[in-house]
């Protein structure tokens, strides 16, 4: 069933059309409401904008027209005022630049009207993204785009209009990933209050290297880390950590601490110091852990792959025999990265059994939890992550299945201070040893960035807000529908699963076989064409906007569909869409 705009989601179907006894739950209700609280006319102009989405909805004849003539124009004040109201009518952008607005001298009130106008466009955008009547994605070719706008970078500036013309451009374009029906990548959604906390940081715009310039963020990041070290099961929360620009930094974060709780002389003496490295991970790991080995000279092709079963879990007897023969050959395994959660399976590997190979042969115990790391807040899944409190380091992304904004990956390390002997550089203009407050506050010496942007905030105003409890509903309903989709496909005639048994994670995998494909006998000429059938029906998805969802192949199996689900607005009424949206865009395949 196709949702009918915003006010389908709470208004009573019997309200009909009688406004005068409204309760304060009906919409119009609502936006009166609304407009009385927000300040600087937002109430009203997203009433109006509202109404227009409602089902039925008309907005209300204007009231100026029963207001007496001195109020016209006005905030309705019956007298005259300097109100943002009354500014909006009479501020015009076509003759105002950049250099209008603040700190420009009486550009306090410009300032105020513009971001004003940014406000309504990107309140607008938001609404949009979670109407299931409006597209994923307005698609267009790399080079229709570029000739249907300027884009192009001019010596001399341009008016206020066209840069309000410039947002609104790039949104109609955007994909919108809070849309409840996008599903192509692993950080999906949009929350509010995380939405709230990243206008706040931006606003704010300061940089997380010391106290002394962030000192609440500082704090927050703090407390925010030892929470997450006690729910890995580290004692008391005691460790180290940072938040990092993504989970393959985090990745290579722990590489660099590993080799460098082995062979400290390297931060020096550099790679002709040490022996020859190895490095140990799944077949079905993250490329982040080869680019990492390449990013601090140990190279790729001392990265050895273990082997993964069927459902994509690293196998514990691999893994040793590769130790045991990386050994041999002369190299030294230092450091091993188990998966919890892999990107294309979802499988989390046997932490348990890892973990005591990496005890035998004193290697350090890497965790990649950037997927599946976040499970460990629900107490119905986080048994799958049981022996990530053995671990050295986990890198745990919030920004994908807690659906915090972009970006937010935190490294957590069990020792305290390995981050700050491995990193630290003691930079005498920044991190000064006289200053007159706590100086294990300034954490911009253990990190890699100097500049550091303030991811920390909307995870923290999100946690205030959901409680561990609201996180866990969140990501349990992921797993509700993920299991919903298998139960649905498992036996659907056209739908073949990429390996048996029901997801660990909320990756779905399977292909679609349409009609033309379903019923061939020569096996190579059916793997051939049923390769081409996953990018067909993506590429018409985008096409007609209604949908996204990823596809890959994975070692010798063709192409399949990859469906992932960390979005908190998807339903069951989504997923039976998109089952019905494959069958319809390739029946004819």
């Amino acid at each position: 069933m196709a949702s009918h705009g915003f006010w389908g989601l709470g208004a009573p179907e019997n309200a009909g059309d009688n406004t005068s006894n409204q309760s304060p739950t009906t919409p119009r209700a609502w936006c009166q409401a609304a407009a009385q609280k927000l300040p600087g006319g937002i109430g009203s102009k997203l009433c109006a904008l509202l109404s227009v989405a409602g089902e039925g909805e008309k907005p209300s004849e204007p009231t100026s027209a029963k207001l007496d003539e001195t109020t016209v124009g006005t905030c309705g004040c019956n007298k005259p005022c300097n109100c943002l109201k009354a500014t909006e009518a009479t501020v015009g952008f076509s003759d105002l630049y950049s250099t209008d607005l603040l700190p420009a001298l009486d550009g306090d009130m410009k300032t105020m009207t513009f971001l004003q106008e940014v406000v309504d466009i990107l309140l607008a955008y938001i609404t949009e993204s979670f109407d299931r009547e409006t597209k994923v994605i307005d698609f267009h070719y790399p080079n229709e785009l570029l000739q249907r706008n300027n884009w192009e970078l001019q010596d001399d500036p341009e008016t206020l209009d066209d840069i309000l013309i410039s947002c609104r451009a790039t949104l109609k374009y955007a994909i919108k990933t809070a849309h409840p029906r996008y599903f192509n990548q692993l950080s999906t959604g949009l929350d509010m209050v995380g939405l709230a906390a990243d206008w706040l940081t931006s606003t704010a715009n300061t940089n997380m290297f010391t106290y002394e310039v962030a000192p609440v963020f500082v704090l927050l990041e703090y407390v925010t880390l030892k929470k997450m070290r006690e729910i890995i099961g580290w004692e008391d929360g005691r460790g180290d950590g940072i938040f990092s620009p993504g989970g393959a930094i985090s990745n290579m974060y722990a590489m660099l601490l590993a080799r460098f709780k082995m062979f400290p002389e390297v931060k020096e003496k550099g790679m002709s110091s040490v022996p020859r490295l190895a490095a140990f991970t799944s077949e079905h790991s993250h490329f982040s852990i080869k680019k990492g080995a390449a990013a601090l000279g140990i190279g790729t092709e001392s990265v050895i792959c273990i082997k993964a079963d069927e459902s994509g879990k690293m196998i514990p007897a691999d893994l040793e025999r590769k130790i045991l023969e990386a050994k041999q050959k002369g190299f030294v395994p230092f450091f091993v990265s188990a998966t919890a959660g892999t990107t294309v399976y979802g499988a989390f590997d046997p932490l348990i059994a890892i973990s005591d190979i990496c005890k035998k042969y004193q290697v350090w115990f890497h965790v990649d939890g950037a997927w599946g790391g976040s499970l460990i807040m629900s107490r119905t899944h986080r048994w799958k992550l049981d022996g990530v409190e053995r671990a050295n380091s986990v890198t745990w992304n919030p920004h994908k299945m807690m659906a915090v904004p972009l970006q937010c990956s935190a490294l957590l390390v069990r020792e305290e201070g390995l981050m700050q002997n491995c990193n630290q550089m003691h930079a005498c203009y920044l991190f000064q040893q006289d200053k007159h407050y706590d100086l294990s506050y300034d954490t911009g010496d253990k990190a890699l960035q100097c500049g550091r942007h303030v991811d920390i905030f909307k995870l923290w105003l999100m946690w205030r807000a959901k409680g561990t409890i609201g996180f866990e509903a969140q990501i349990d309903k992921c797993l509700e529908l993920s299991e919903y989709l298998y139960n649905k496909i498992k036996d659907r005639e056209g739908y073949e699963m990429v390996f048996n048994g029901k997801p660990q994670h909320t990756n779905v995998c399977f292909w679609y076989l349409p009609p033309g494909v379903r019923y061939l006998e020569d096996k190579e000429e059916k793997k051939k064409r049923l390769h081409k059938v996953a990018p067909v029906i993506k590429a018409r998805m985008m096409e007609y906007g209604t949908t996204m969802v990823s596809y890959q192949p994975q070692g010798d199996k063709v192409n399949f569909f990859r469906m992932v689900i960390s979005n908190p607005a998807a339903t069951f009424e989504d997923i039976d869409f998109l089952i019905e949206e494959i069958e319809r865009l390739g029946q004819d395949l």
